[in-house]
């Protein structure tokens, strides 16, 4: 038997979700504020006796609460509602005979639906308006009859806030798997002759939390720090056999420590073992000690007479090696054994229960990479469950399950697709909601070759597409590196926003297709045009607009560039026309070899078809509010110009649109660093430089990291981004960036060193 699913609706930002849990782990995943979390928190309110809170409502509900108050037709006040769906086997059947919904149910699903809802709407509408009166005829009136101020309870919304638990009430439903997708459905109320709803849920989940506030220090502490040796005090005195209080003990203490630093050995070893399987303390970390702090006065009454001490060198048979107190371990080891600690102490008090032990322990895990290095986060997540490990037959009868939410990738990509759900926060204007994803579904539906590709390269890139407002995929490493520096150039926005840039190529850029149409997420692709040789055409006289040089032409140069002692290494003879070759991108009849042109956007043979598909042709759009919005940007044709010539010539390659685009500063001998200088540069016209520097891009002895590293080092004023990068950072900028304030202006004009003179000088003046 396991918690199967989870379906919560007007919970804050959870306003309709169903999640779908694994029977072992679930990792929640998603942007900050995107309601993971409240999923817990969702759980520990419906299932114990806490108080839920009028913000708790979704916002979008607190209108039809206040209108409610108002006397408006219509209106009813809002529940708040979670179904909760077991999975169970034959065995099971005598634990949920309450939750069956008929004599002819069948199959292994049972649930349950906790409502909190209004006891009586009517009479809460009529005690608010006494009470509304009440206030108003409370504050005298001038003589203008007028109030000095408005009093509350102002509306409905606030005469809840204090008085919620009078007025609303949990109320439980069994669900009818078979009907729960009805139109009008309405579940039967559970009626159970000797044990409420709340007593039949807590004999069948036992939910708890391990937060992520642990609140550990590396000092003395305060009122919030915990030292791992109360940590592992309180778990002794819970779980843990203990010596028997009586006075030959105790007269023994006094003495020695030996006998009792023995049974702390002894009873710790087994949750020392659980930490050796998470990697601590390894070959070079302190070893963990747990030992008497003896003194007999305070031994009766104090469960801080076992501290924790940290032992210095080899593992050796000396009982007393040098050791080092608590504090003195990093705070990244502290929060590891903290919720190894409490994670054992959670499951042995649930294991503790004797009597209608709860057949499923859920455990939620918040952020549990908090200090933690990356191997260590994924050495924890993939121990996780041993720790948790039932025995004997515990196996058949018993269910651990654990709930993780992070924001960590390394956690996130090592048990691959199928544990993680997706929380997304809804694009819908004036919403604050969230929907869930699960990619378990994404992993069965998806093309098994495409699916262990994604999850290959996304463990090993430890991308963090997951947590990100929008993707950038670009063409390769030369992209990667200057990505940032053309952000702050021409989207400065951007940079208030959270990308995740993926390294994949236009080869393999079209396999995120059915990914990124799963999450819903905008995304800008910056590929290459990769134009090749097409099918052979007819011999034309000359060289074509933008088409490589006679080979005799570029045989010439080079002599002459070596006579003159200006060095060039384009040696090589001029490529065969050979279909599927690369090509000058002017070349009469060019096509492309980019997967992702051709099978995903703008899905275009030819180069010619790619320089005239239109801005739709590029974007993939959105027929709902959460679709992905996608957009291809690749090189087109830009006019360029050498001297007195001036022709619409477009790149291969980023590096060959950026040659283009900077054509006299990248001429210049001061730029020899970025290997696109053609020696002899002022004796050869736009077309014949054009196709040299192809030649030279497409070179074996070009290197495309160093060209990226030298740009870097160059002033970025300097220097004119490529037209086709731009106008896709434009464009994203435009979809996801807030919008610019007059500060922002100026500060970007004041860094960029651009600011006009009457502008600097009222910005001085401002400033004085």
């Amino acid at each position: 038997m396991h918690l199967k699913k989870l379906a919560v609706r007007n919970f804050r930002r959870l306003r309709d979700v169903s999640i779908d849990l694994a029977s072992d782990i679930s990792i929640f995943v998603g942007a900050n504020n995107s309601g993971k979390t409240a999923v817990g928190h969702a759980l520990r309110l419906f299932t114990s006796r806490d108080r839920f809170d009028i913000h708790d409502f979704s916002a979008e509900l607190w209108p039809d609460i206040i209108a409610f108050g108002e006397g408006k037709a219509g209106v009813a006040l809002p529940t708040m509602e979670v179904d909760i769906w077991f999975e169970i086997s034959a065995n099971d059947i005598h634990r949920v005979i309450d939750l069956l919904p008929s004599l002819a149910w069948e199959g292994s699903l049972i649930g349950m639906r906790v409502a909190y809802a209004p006891i009586d709407p009517a009479a809460t509408q009529s005690r608010y308006t006494q009470a509304r009166q009440r206030a108003l005829d409370a504050v005298p009136k001038n003589e203008k009859g007028e109030r000095s101020f408005d009093p509350a309870p102002h509306n409905l919304q606030d005469f809840l806030r204090d008085r919620l638990k009078d007025e609303y009430e949990l109320r439980h439903y069994v669900l009818d798997p078979a009907r729960i997708e009805e139109a009008g459905y309405m579940p039967m109320p559970l009626v159970s002759r000797d044990r409420s709803g709340r007593e039949i849920l807590s004999g069948l989940l036992q939910t708890d939390f391990l937060h992520a506030q642990r609140h550990l220090s590396d000092g003395p502490g305060g009122a919030r720090a915990e030292e791992l040796s109360r940590v592992l005090s309180r778990f002794y005195t819970r779980n843990l056999e203990q010596k028997a209080d009586d006075l030959e003990t105790l007269r023994a203490l006094a003495a020695s420590e030996v006998s009792l630093n023995d049974h702390l050995k002894r009873v710790f070893e087994d949750t020392l073992k659980s930490l050796s399987r998470l990697g601590y303390p390894g070959l070079t970390n302190p070893r963990l000690v747990i030992r008497s702090a003896l003194d007999p006065a305070q031994i009766m009454g104090s469960k801080d007479g076992a501290r924790v001490h940290y032992a210095l060198g080899p593992d050796s048979e000396d009982p007393d090696p040098p050791t080092l107190p608590d504090r003195y371990n990093g705070l990244g080891f502290k929060n590891l054994i903290f919720m190894v600690v409490e994670l054992l102490d959670l499951h042995q008090q649930w294991l503790a229960i004797e009597d209608n032990r709860p057949p499923v322990h859920l455990i939620f895990i918040e952020e549990p990479e908090a200090h933690l290095h990356a191997q260590l986060q994924q050495v924890f997540i993939r121990k996780v469950m041993s720790i948790l490990k039932l025995k004997g037959e515990d196996r058949t009868h018993y269910t651990s399950q654990v709930v993780v939410t992070t924001h960590s990738t390394h956690i996130l990509y090592e048990r691959g697709f199928r544990p993680i759900r997706y929380f997304r926060r809804s694009r819908a204007e004036s919403t604050s909601t969230s929907d869930v994803l699960n990619l378990s579904v994404f992993h069965h539906s998806a093309d098994p070759n495409e699916r262990d590709f994604l999850e290959r390269y996304l463990k090993l890139t430890h991308c963090d597409l997951f947590f990100a407002d929008a993707a950038v995929l670009v063409e390769g490493n030369v992209e990667r590196i200057l990505l940032p520096q053309m952000i702050e150039k021409v989207a400065p926005r951007l940079q208030s926003t959270y990308l995740t840039i993926l390294e994949i190529g236009g080869a393999f850029g079209y396999r995120f297709k059915a990914l990124i149409e799963f999450l819903g997420l905008t995304t800008l692709i910056i590929t290459d045009l990769d134009s090749v040789f097409g099918p052979a055409l007819p011999a034309a006289d000359g060289n074509a607009p933008g088409t490589v040089a006679d080979a005799a032409d570029v045989g010439q140069d080079v002599e002459a560039d070596k006579a003159d002692g200006d060095e060039d290494e384009d040696e090589a003879p001029v490529a065969v026309e050979k279909p599927g070759k690369s090509c000058i991108a002017g070349h009469p009849g060019a096509a492309t070899s980019n997967e992702t042109l051709l099978q995903w956007l703008p899905k275009c043979g030819t180069v010619a078809l790619l320089w005239e598909a239109t801005g739709d042709q590029k974007c993939q759009l959105r027929a709902n509010d959460n679709d992905a919005l996608v957009r291809v940007a690749y090189q087109c044709r830009t006019d360029v110009t050498w001297r007195e010539e001036i022709i619409a010539l477009a790149g291969r390659t980023l590096e060959e649109a950026f040659a283009l685009e900077n054509l006299a500063w990248c001429q210049d001998m001061e730029r020899k660093s970025l290997q696109l200088r053609i020696p002899r540069n002022a004796e050869k016209d736009l077309l014949t430089l054009a196709s040299r520097i192809h030649k030279r891009v497409q070179s074996s002895d070009f290197n495309k990291t160093d060209f990226a590293l030298a740009l870097l080092g160059e002033d970025p004023a300097a220097w004119t981004v490529p037209t086709y990068i731009a106008e896709g950072l434009s464009w994203l900028e435009a979809e996801i960036a807030p919008p610019e304030t007059q500060d922002d202006e100026d500060e970007e004009q004041l860094v960029a060193g651009k600011a006009a003179p009457e502008t600097g000088t009222a910005l001085a003046e401002a400033a004085a």
